[in-house]
C-alpha cells in the first residue's frame, strides 16, 4: 500500500483541460495555471462558517454533515454542478475539513482506463473523499467500475478473458465520492442516480461578491476603499475566481502606480487597462454582440456563423461567452439563432433597431 505517499497522490492531481479551459481571458471562470498557486489556495474558505454566499447549499451541507458525523458513517455521495469558477472544488475541501477526512483529487479525463480508477480506489482509507472534477467526462467502462464502489463499497475485477474469465469482488472501506460538473445533462442517468445529495451552485449576487473581495483583500493585506471594492465586485461576473483574479491585478497596478492602496480611481484605471467594462464584459463578449448587431442586423443568426465571423470556436462562444450574456439579458436564443436584445444595444451605445425576420442560419 502506498496510500498517502507522493507516488500515489501524483496521478490523482493530474487534470486534463477541456477545449474551453484554454480560455485565458481575465474574466474567464475556468481554472488557469496561475490560479492553482499556494496563495490562491490560501484564499479559499476552509469551513462552512467561512463560506460566503450559496446559503442554501451551506445550510443543507451543515445538516448532512452533522447527521453523518453523529452516526459515525461515511458521508453520502455528493454531486455539485454549475458554471465554472463558483467554488465546486472549494466545497469539496470544505466538506472534507468538516468531516475530518482526507480529500483526494482527480478528474474525469485523467481516469482513462478502469485500472486507473481501481488503483485510486484501492488506495483510499475509511471515510476518505474522492473528488472527481469534470465527472461527466468519465468514459462508460470507467463508470461501470464506479457503480459498485458507490453502491456496495466494492470493486469488481475481471480476471482472464473469454469463457474462462471470472469476476473477483474486492471490498472497499466506506468512502465518499464527490463529483463536480459544469454539464449536468452529460452525466448518465445511472451515475446521477447514485449521488444521494445533489447541489447546484449559481452566480453570486453583488453583496456576496463584495464580501468575497473584502475577505480576499484582507488576507492579501491589501488596503482597498469601499467604492473600489464595489468596482472590482461588479466586474467579476458573479464568479469568485474572477473576483480574486481581478483583485490581484488591481493590487499590482496600485503597487506600481501608487502606494499600494486601492482607490476607486486606481481600480477603474486598472480594470480599463484590462479592457473590462463596468458589467464585466471583455473584448470577446463585445465582439460577439457587435457581430450580431452590426453584421447581421441584430439577428437571428446561427452559432456557427457567429463563430466564423469572429474566428472563434463555436464551443467557446456557447460555453464561455453566452452564459453571462444570457444572464445579463443581452442575448436571446431562438430556434432560428441568436438575437441581441435592446439592452445589448444600449450597453454598447448603438441605436436600437428591430431585428430582421428571418435571420441567417448556421
Amino acid at each position: 500500500m502506498c496510500a498517502g505517499t507522493a507516488e500515489c497522490d501524483a496521478p490523482l492531481k493530474v487534470i486534463t483541460r477541456m477545449a474551453q479551459d484554454k480560455d485565458t481571458r481575465m474574466v474567464s471562470g475556468h481554472d488557469q495555471p496561475e490560479d492553482d498557486g499556494a496563495l490562491d489556495r490560501a484564499l479559499r474558505p476552509k469551513t462552512l462558517d467561512d463560506l460566503i454566499g450559496q446559503d442554501k447549499i451551506r445550510d443543507n451541507l451543515r445538516i448532512l454533515i452533522q447527521a453523518t458525523r453523529a452516526r459515525g458513517e461515511a458521508l453520502d455521495h455528493v454531486l455539485i454542478y454549475g458554471p465554472p469558477g463558483l467554488g465546486k472544488t472549494t466545497l469539496s475541501h470544505v466538506i472534507g475539513n468538516e468531516m475530518g477526512a482526507n480529500v483526494r483529487v482527480t478528474s474525469g479525463p485523467a481516469i482513462e482506463r478502469p485500472g486507473d480508477l481501481a488503483a485510486i480506489l484501492t488506495n483510499l482509507r475509511k471515510n476518505d473523499i474522492l473528488f472527481i472534477d469534470e465527472i461527466h467526462r468519465l468514459n462508460r467502462a470507467v463508470e461501470e467500475v464506479l457503480y459498485p464502489a458507490m453502491e456496495d463499497y466494492a470493486l469488481d475485477i475481471v480476471i482472464g478473458k473469454g469463457p474462462s474469465a471470472r469476476i473477483v469482488r474486492l471490498k472497499l472501506p466506506p468512502i465518499t465520492i464527490i463529483g463536480a460538473t459544469t454539464r449536468l445533462a452529460l452525466i448518465t442517468a445511472p451515475l446521477r442516480a447514485r449521488f444521494g445529495a445533489q447541489y447546484r451552485v449559481d452566480f453570486y449576487p453583488i453583496d456576496a461578491m463584495e464580501l468575497i473581495v473584502s475577505r480576499a483583500a484582507r488576507l492579501l493585506k491589501t488596503p482597498i476603499e469601499p467604492s473600489a471594492l464595489t468596482d472590482v465586485a461588479q466586474r467579476a461576473r458573479g464568479t469568485p475566481r474572477v473576483a480574486i483574479r481581478l483583485l490581484k491585478r488591481v493590487r499590482d497596478y496600485a503597487q506600481v502606480k501608487a502606494d499600494g492602496r486601492i482607490t476607486p480611481e486606481l481600480a477603474r484605471e486598472a480594470l480599463s487597462l484590462m479592457d473590462i467594462d463596468p458589467l464585466g464584459l471583455d473584448d470577446l463578449d463585445r465582439r460577439v454582440l457587435k457581430t450580431i448587431i452590426e453584421k447581421f442586423n441584430g439577428g437571428p443568426v446561427g452559432l456557427e456563423t457567429i463563430a466564423a465571423s469572429i474566428s472563434e470556436e463555436s464551443d467557446t462562444i456557447m460555453d464561455v461567452v453566452e452564459p453571462y450574456l444570457l444572464q445579463l439579458g443581452f442575448l436571446d436564443r431562438t430556434q432560428r439563432g441568436r438575437t441581441a436584445t435592446q439592452r445589448a444595444y444600449e450597453h454598447l451605445h448603438i441605436p436600437y433597431t428591430q431585428p430582421m425576420q428571418p435571420g441567417l442560419l448556421s
